[in-house]
């Protein structure tokens, strides 16, 4: 049983509720019987509205969870000798317990990452290995977007990342769990960061943007494609995913409820402001409400909070002194992420978001300085 607090959490943006629209959605498709394993309407709308927001020959494939999106995404763009390059904090790496290696059986090739963010003299440092048999073939590269640090990959790195992987003949893929998030600090189209960029395969969430349960693999159509090698890798994709779906247990037999939820927050043609991006976008404003007042608890002696890296979508990396940090996690529930500038410091992570609240951060604001005091 977690000990009661102040405040609402921090720790995690999983931690926050679905929204209603969602439950609304959710409720709706629970009305008789529908067929199952995906051969129902609310998942066939949703075919037609991925293909509405991400290309017309965009195919999505819902499944339970953000890990297994990214093991049947990755499985499906690498031969059995392939590796994946990814970054060394990059979330396959270092938080889904080998799952792509264990149950994909690849081979994660890691790149020290600065912010969370590799660039394309990362990528390319592996050429090398191409036709070496002794070592994993590069076979695709996989990009966090929005970063675990917080960060977001402009579209002109974006595009330059996927250009020098496919000319090494790599897929691209991307770790897509905050994709709102990136494209709400953007001010971009989901498709501008997905399909336009060169992108191949993207494993779409939905969990950490209002949803309830459930993400999607969204294979990107081979017309789209910048060049025939990423054709032929997203046309290999949409053969393998409805199989790697089901080998990997992430077919569900009702399908049309985590459809229901992808299609409550692409939202209709029409919407203004579709849900996943007024859910991304409040949560993105309260980080950066939070770093503002954060950032004035600096102190003149140094001995206060130290934000440590950029601010770019819903999460703020900052450093405190340990004690205060253990008298404010009384307050609100929030993670420690890493070993601070000195022993008696510790890097935290907060997490916004989209039902974080004004007066959640000020608060947790004015804790903070009583923490400090």
């Amino acid at each position: 049983m977690t000990e009661p607090r102040t405040l609402p959490p921090f720790a995690s943006d999983n931690y926050a509720p679905a929204h209603p629209d969602v439950l609304a959605a959710v409720a709706a498709a629970n009305d008789g019987y529908a067929v199952a394993y995906g051969d129902d309407p609310w998942t066939a709308r949703l075919d037609a509205r991925v293909r509405e927001v991400f290309g017309a020959g965009a195919l999505a494939f819902p499944v339970l969870n953000g890990t297994g999106a990214n093991v049947v995404s990755l499985t499906a763009l690498s031969p059995r000798w392939g590796g994946v390059v990814v970054s060394d904090v990059a979330h396959v790496n270092t938080d889904e317990n080998g799952a792509p290696e264990r149950v994909g059986g690849l081979k994660l090739l890691a790149c020290p990452s600065v912010d969370g963010r590799i660039t394309p003299d990362d990528v390319a440092r592996w050429a090398g290995q191409r036709d070496d048999v002794h070592r994993a073939h590069p076979a695709v590269l996989s990009l966090t977007q929005s970063t675990e640090l917080g960060t977001v990959y402009p579209l002109e790195e974006l595009r330059a990342l996927t250009h020098v992987a496919h000319d090494l003949g790599m897929a691209v893929h991307v770790d897509g769990s905050r994709l709102a998030n990136a494209a709400a600090t953007l001010g971009c189209s989901l498709r501008a960061l997905t399909t336009d960029a060169g992108v191949d395969v993207v494993s779409l969430g939905a969990a950490k943007n209002g949803g309830m349960l459930g993400e999607a693999v969204l294979v990107l159509g081979p017309d789209d494609a910048p060049d025939a090698a990423s054709a032929r890798a997203r046309e290999a994709a949409a053969a393998a995913v409805p199989f790697l779906r089901k080998a990997t247990m992430q077919l569900a037999s009702k399908t049309r409820f985590v459809s229901a939820q992808l299609l409550a927050l692409l939202g209709e043609p029409d919407d203004a402001e579709p849900l996943w991006h007024r859910n991304a976008a409040r949560a993105n404003a309260m980080a950066a409400r939070l770093r503002a007042g954060l950032e004035a608890l600096a102190g003149s002696d140094g001995d206060g909070v130290r934000i440590t890296r950029p601010t770019e979508a819903n999460a703020v990396f900052a450093t405190l002194p340990r004690p205060a940090a253990d008298r404010l996690r009384a307050v609100a529930r929030f993670y420690d992420w890493a070993d601070g500038e000195t022993p008696d410091r510790v890097e935290v992570r907060l997490m916004c978001a989209w039902d974080t609240a004004p007066g959640t951060v000020d608060a947790f604001v004015a804790a903070a300085a009583d923490a400090l005091a």
